[in-house]
């Protein structure tokens, strides 16, 4: 997992590049309590980019986070989704909850301003501002 995190934007980061399963739940879980702790976010981002698998432990490895950037008085967002997680999640009403977006390059996006790509608006590419 790689993490970045952006002071000025309040922004953190979390790229996921394996699967996610009961194993490497505990690990991310771990990491990204840590890192929220740390830096104390307005917004979380978890990129699935790389993800290719992911059972149920990953949905609730996500609310977890969900949860406690909301006690931090943060927001978390699903960046990337894969076709095959996108599906999770939104069985298991995820989607309901917390919010899809697209991240192009992380990098360009913290030196914007803080500009997401709405995935209901992608046909259009309109930008939609949180």
């Amino acid at each position: 997992m790689e993490i970045k995190f952006f002071e000025d934007q309040k922004l953190l980061i979390f790229k996921i590049t394996e699967e996610i399963d009961e194993c490497k739940v505990k690990e991310i879980r771990r990491r990204a309590d840590y890192e929220i702790e740390r830096f104390m976010p307005k917004r979380v981002v978890f990129d699935f980019d790389s993800v290719t698998f992911m059972d149920s432990a990953g949905i609730g490895m996500v609310i977890g986070r969900y949860k406690q950037a909301a006690m931090l008085g943060g927001q978390v967002y699903l960046a990337n989704l894969t076709d095959s997680v996108r599906k999770i999640f939104a069985m298991s009403g995820v989607l309901k909850l917390i919010p899809e977006v697209k991240l192009y390059n992380d990098e360009e996006f913290a030196e914007k301003s803080t500009e997401f790509y709405d995935k209901e608006d992608f046909t259009e590419e309109k930008e939609v501002s949180l």
